[in-house]
Parts: structure tokens; C-alpha cells; sequence
């Protein structure tokens, strides 16, 4: 029996293999004597482990191990004609196994079972097919797509310097032009110019010594041409001193320019043959006057050194750029100081550039010239050579007063000085006489309280209603109104999880605001609001910098706030103040912003604040700057201060240079007249080297005092 058992089952594992070999198998009839299992031949290149499944056993199961119908299906082994097809394993492992009972399966039974299972092709067919990874098949005619054209020239854009890409950008940008820039002159140093002035200066003092001992009769005639040698060899020192400023006026020439510097090289030149007669007279030569113009040439070069130096330095280390625009027709036909973004070409490109001032001094100095030229010749053709040039000696020299060299600069050095703490520069003569017109500054109220300067001091809730609720009701209607406390009470309200409400019919008052909460009338609003509202307000609550909350006209909640006076907001505020032609405009809509608060906490004049309606400042706050405004000006520090003192700044440079301007020419114009008068009149004896030095020395007085303008901003 146990034989007879065995050759079925011999039997039954062949007649599966050839079911499963290929699809022209047919099955075979019932042999008459069992045939012997051979084992199928394997692929060189494939092991038995890879044909065959890990459940399949190749020798024969165990009697008491189930049979083998009740194995999992199979895969046998392919034949190396044809390739394995992945699709019909996965039909077959798919396809589901007819139910057979553990008893021996009679050949009949399994061609009844193979008969009633579907084709494998067939079932292969009847599966869809595994889904394809979607590839887009290449055109030629495909175009990668740009935001902008090729070939279309796109405007380098704002730099806005809060993300890291934006601040790699800025940095890149600031090491090409000011950083290096400011290691330029780094290199080229201050101190040899002002060990230069400080030579000039020794000079100077020794020429007026001898001159002061001169006209108080304290040179003997025995030594009269030591004298005359003595300020001959001191105009030597001090052109060799001033030698650069010189050569730089006269290579203005060549640049087609006439500077004070040009002005200066030929006063040098008609004091030197003035000299060389008044050897031969025993007269002595204006040198006095001219070291001093030369002193002050060589201080006016290292005002401008050390302001350029200083204005790199502030570009070097900025963070952030934010440039000051001015708007037209912002507020009441007035000009609008708008902040935006600010790019480093805007300063590059324009602070070298000449002012208007510089250029109306220049051409003066070139009139000058020529009408000192014309008194020489007067007096030459009146009077002989040696008093035609000595008149043209002296009129060049009152023509342009000594502290004409320093009128436009010093007033920019001391400017510099503070912009240099504040972060702020000037994009040139241009953004100077953009800022210098009449202008609204708009007041946002983190200008006025930035960062953390408003806090919340105490809260205290009046009646039954549940404080949650009261925070609630407070937040929503103050969020609604778009002030500054909005972030202050939602932070309130996320502490205490409390639930946001939204506010409907919202109307705005004077120190107040009201709106529908959950269908209940809340009020929100300073003390004389609620008093004003008619909300009856207990005995003995008069806090005034507090929000009242009153909700269906029965006051629930105050609230304590504490604005923090900021130094910064507070020297910026000022500053817009002190211009009658600077409007400072209020467009945030907090109520608590009033006219008395405002002149309680700073201490200004209120009355030169504007306070627009509510529906207009919320226009005001929304305007941007147009992106064809070009900037007037950079700062590189966040707060009211660097904006404002841009501004203020820039008005009293601009008048500072002008007044400075106008006072140099009526000075040297009223010089050029007397030495005119002088040389038809043949008045030799007038003019000495110690009248001249007086002269110079007393346009210098208004010429300092215009210079120290700026100090006040």
C-alpha cells in the first residue's frame, strides 16, 4: 500500500511539473508503469535557489507531511529556450487555488482541477498591466520658460535684508564698492595730511608773528630784508606744504573745471613775483594771508576724506538697507518722506557727483579772477608793473576769504559725524535737495513704540461677566481697528486660551472705538472716551494710559499700558518737529495716540502733527514709494531716528552751504571792489600784508559760524 502510495505520488509531482512547464503540455494518460523522476536541468548562469521558491521541497514529502496539492502553487523550472515572463508569475501567484481535499488526487481529479482553472495566458490577459512611469517625450520645440525675456535688460531689484540669500546679496555688493572703497583710503591714511597741517599751521603762526611785529614797528630797517626773506622762504614752506592741492587745481584745468584750488595755484603764482619785486623794495609780501588760505585748502581735503571714509564705513557694516523716498503729492499737495527698500547703487552712483554750491563757488572763483586781472591791469597801466602786481597779488587773495575752502565741507564732516552713530547717508547733492523741500513724514506707531516699548502693566475686571470673555470682546474689537495694541491683546488672549470673536459694525471715535462682539455693543477707549459714551466709571479709577472696555454700556475691564519713552523715538520725533516746513502725519489708527498723549510722553508742540481721518490714514499707511523714485537716502538701522535726522540733516546742509555760499562771495566781492578803488586811487600804502591778513581773518568769524549749522540738527 505504502508503495502503491508512493508511485502516485511519484506520479502526481510529475504530472505537476509538466502542468507547469510550459503551456503545449498536454496532460498524459495514466501510465501503465511509473515513470522515474528526473531532475530538471538548470541553467549554467542560474541557481536552483533562484528557479525555485523557498516553500518548494525537490525530494519527496515525508508520509506524514500533507500532500502536495496542499502546497503553495509554483513556478517550474524554465526551459532556456524561452525566457521567464514576469507578468505569468505574477498571473499565477495571482490566480486563485482550487479547493482539494488531504486524500491522494487520482489523475483524473487533476485534470478535472486543471480543466476547471483559467489558462495562464488567459489570466495574464484579463490583468492590467503594471502602470509606466509618465516621461514627457523631448520636443524640439520646447523652451525653458523665463520670468523675463532673453536679451531684456531687468533692473536689479530692492534688496531686502532679513532672509540669508537677501543678506549674502548685500554683503557681495558692499565689499565690491564701499568696503573696498573704504580700504582704499584706509590705505592712503589721514596722517600724513594732518601731519601736513599741522606743519602748515607751525608756518602760519611764525608768518604772523613776524607780520603782528611788523606793522607794531618792532623790525628794525637794519633788518628789513632779513624780513622780506624770512616771508618770502615762509610762501616757499607753505606752497611746498599745499603742493598737492596745487597741482590738483591745476589739473582741474585739463578737466575742464576751475576750482578753488586752480584759484589757489594762481594766487601762489602772482604772490611769488610780488615777492621777488618787493626783495628788491624792502617791501614786504602778503604771505601771511596766503598760508592761511593754504591751511584751510589742506583742512577742507581732510573734511572730505574723513566724511567719504566715514560714509564707507557705515555701508560696510550694514545689515540692512533701507533707502528714504520722496513721494509726490502725498498729503495735501505736500511731498512724501517714504521708507522702502534700499539698493547700494543708489549711494555709489551719486555721492561723488559736484553740489550745486561747489559749482556756483566755482564759477565765482573763475569771475574772480578775471576781475582781478582787469584791477591789475588798471593799476599797471595808472601806476606802473610793481603796483599792478601787487594789486593783483592782494585782490586774488580778497577775492576768495580763507574760510571759503572749508564752506561746504565742514558743515558735511559734522553731519557726518552724527549720521555715523545713526546709520544714515546721503545719496549725494542730488538727495539733499530732494529731502530739503516742504514734506510730510509719516508716524507709524512702531516708530513711536518699537519693539517691546508698550506692555501691559495690570488688568483689572469690573460686574459678573467671566474675564475670558472680556479679554475676548477687547481683542476682537481692537484687532478690528488695525492699531498697534492688536499684538499686545492677542498675545493676552492666547495666554488665557480664550476664543476670537469677529466685530461687526465698527465706528471709531475720538480716543475710542466701539463695535458688535457675539451681538453685544462693546466699547474700547481712553477714560474721557468712556466718560464721553456716558459709561459710569467707579470712584477712585483714574488710570491714564489704560484701555476701558465696556460691554452693552457697563464697564467690564481696564486695562494698565505702559509706553516706554525710546531715545530713539523720541530724538527722531523732535527733530521732524523743530521744521516748520517738515508736517509729521499720524496714520496709525490707535486711539491712545492722542494729541495730550503725545505731548505728555515726548514733550513736543503737538500742533505741528497732522491727524487725519481715519478713512485718509489708512490710505497714507498703504502707499508705497513708485519704483521710479530714486533715493534720497540710506540707512542701515532700524528706528524713527536714522530716517528723521535724514531729513532734518539734509535741510540744514543745504541751507548751511547756500548761506555759506552766498557770505564767501559777498566777502570777496567787497574785496575785489576795495582793491579796485585802490588801484585807480594808486593807494600802495594800503595795501600791506597786515591789512590783508585782517581782512581774511574777518570774514572768517561768519564764514565759521554758517560752517557750524549742521551742529544743531
Amino acid at each position: 500500500m505504502v508503495e502503491k502510495d508512493q508511485q502516485n505520488q511519484d506520479f502526481d509531482l510529475e504530472d505537476i511539473l509538466r502542468e507547469f512547464g510550459g503551456q503545449d503540455a498536454a496532460p498524459s494518460p495514466e501510465p501503465e508503469e511509473p515513470p522515474v523522476l528526473e531532475e530538471p536541468a538548470l541553467p549554467e548562469e542560474e541557481s536552483s535557489e533562484e528557479s525555485f521558491p523557498e516553500s518548494y521541497e525537490r525530494d519527496a514529502p515525508e508520509p506524514d507531511e500533507p500532500a502536495p496539492d496542499e502546497l503553495e502553487p509554483h513556478e517550474s523550472e524554465p526551459d532556456e529556450s524561452e525566457p521567464l515572463e514576469e507578468p505569468e508569475e505574477a498571473a499565477w501567484e495571482d490566480a486563485p487555488s482550487p479547493e482539494m481535499s488531504q486524500d491522494t488526487v487520482r489523475l483524473d481529479e487533476l485534470s478535472q482541477v486543471r480543466e476547471s482553472m483559467p489558462p495562464v495566458e488567459d489570466t495574464y490577459r484579463e490583468m492590467p498591466p503594471p502602470p509606466e512611469p509618465k516621461v514627457e517625450p523631448f520636443s524640439q520645440n520646447w523652451e525653458p520658460e523665463y520670468e523675463e525675456p532673453m536679451g531684456t535688460y531687468v533692473p536689479p531689484q530692492p534688496i531686502t535684508f532679513r532672509t540669508k540669500s537677501r543678506l549674502g546679496e548685500l554683503k557681495r555688493k558692499l565689499i565690491a564698492g564701499p568696503e573696498k572703497r573704504y580700504y582704499e583710503l584706509t590705505e592712503m591714511g589721514l596722517g600724513r595730511l594732518q601731519l601736513v597741517i599741522f606743519l602748515s599751521v607751525v608756518v602760519l603762526a611764525v608768518s604772523i608773528a613776524t607780520t603782528a611785529m611788523y606793522a607794531m614797528d618792532m623790525i628794525p630797517e637794519n633788518r628789513m630784508k632779513l624780513m622780506v626773506y624770512g616771508q618770502f622762504l615762509a610762501l616757499l614752506l607753505s606752497a611746498l606744504l599745499g603742493s598737492f592741492q596745487m597741482i590738483d587745481g591745476v589739473a582741474d584745468l585739463f578737466r575742464g573745471k576751475f576750482t578753488l584750488n586752480t584759484m589757489l595755484a594762481c594766487t601762489f603764482a602772482a604772490c611769488c613775483v610780488d615777492a621777488i619785486l618787493g626783495l628788491q623794495e624792502l617791501r614786504v609780501p602778503c604771505c601771511a594771508a596766503f598760508g592761511l588760505q593754504v591751511t584751510m585748502s589742506l583742512w577742507a581735503e581732510y573734511h572730505r576724506k574723513n566724511t567719504e571714509m566715514g560714509q564707507m564705513d557705515t555701508m560696510r557694516k550694514a545689515i540692512r538697507l533701507d533707502s528714504v523716498v520722496c513721494q509726490p503729492d502725498y498729503y495735501e499737495g505736500k511731498t512724501g518722506i517714504l521708507r522702502g527698500e534700499g539698493q547700494v547703487e543708489d549711494f555709489m552712483d551719486h555721492y561723488t557727483a559736484p553740489s550745486t554750491p561747489e559749482r556756483v563757488m566755482n564759477w565765482y572763483a573763475l569771475a574772480a579772477l578775471l576781475a582781478a586781472l582787469a584791477a591789475a591791469v588798471t593799476a599797471g597801466l595808472l601806476h606802473g608793473f610793481s603796483m599792478g602786481v601787487q594789486v593783483l597779488s592782494v585782490s586774488l587773495l580778497a577775492a576768495v576769504p580763507a574760510s571759503a575752502f572749508i564752506a561746504l565741507t565742514r558743515p558735511m564732516s559734522i553731519l557726518e559725524r552724527r549720521f555715523h552713530r545713526l546709520g544714515t547717508v546721503l545719496c549725494g547733492w542730488e538727495g539733499v535737495k530732494a529731502l530739503s523741500g516742504k514734506a510730510a513724514f509719516p508716524l507709524f506707531y512702531s516708530d513711536l513704540f518699537p519693539g517691546r516699548a508698550t506692555k501691559m502693566n495690570g488688568v483689572k475686571f469690573y460686574g459678573s461677566r467671566d474675564p475670558d470673555q472680556v479679554v475676548a470682546y477687547a481683542a476682537s474689537v481692537i484687532e478690528a481697528d488695525g492699531g498697534g495694541l492688536a499684538s499686545l491683546f492677542n498675545k493676552l488672549l492666547d495666554s488665557r486660551n480664550g476664543r476670537h470673536y469677529d466685530t461687526l459694525n465698527l465706528n471709531t471715535y475720538e480716543g475710542g472705538v466701539g463695535g458688535e462682539v457675539n451681538g453685544e455693543p462693546v466699547l474700547v477707549g481712553t477714560l474721557p472716551f468712556m466718560r464721553d459714551m456716558g459709561v459710569e466709571i467707579p470712584d477712585g479709577t483714574r488710570v491714564s494710559q489704560a484701555v476701558y472696555v465696556a460691554v452693552d454700556g457697563e464697564l467690564c475691564g481696564l486695562f494698565a499700558i505702559s509706553c516706554d519713552k525710546v531715545s530713539d523715538a523720541a530724538a527722531g520725533l523732535t527733530t521732524l518737529c523743530a521744521y516748520r516746513s517738515l508736517t509729521p502725519v499720524l496714520v496709525t489708527n490707535d486711539f491712545l495716540l492722542s494729541a495730550s498723549f503725545l505731548r505728555g510722553r515726548f514733550g513736543i508742540n503737538p500742533r505741528r502733527i497732522a491727524f487725519p481721518q481715519r478713512e485718509e490714514r489708512t490710505e497714507l499707511a498703504n502707499r508705497r514709494p513708485d519704483p521710479d523714485c530714486v533715493a534720497a537716502a540710506l540707512t542701515t538701522q532700524e528706528g524713527l531716528a536714522p530716517a528723521a535726522f535724514a531729513v532734518t540733516g539734509a535741510k540744514s546742509l543745504r541751507t548751511a552751504s547756500i548761506i555759506g555760499v552766498v557770505v564767501h562771495m559777498l566777502g570777496g566781492i567787497v574785496g575785489l571792489v576795495m582793491m579796485a578803488v585802490l588801484a585807480v586811487l594808486g593807494a600802495s600804502q594800503l595795501l600791506t600784508p597786515v591789512n590783508m591778513l585782517l581782512y581774511e581773518l574777518v570774514w572768517m568769524i561768519p564764514g565759521f559760524l554758517v560752517t557750524e549749522w549742521t551742529r544743531a540738527v
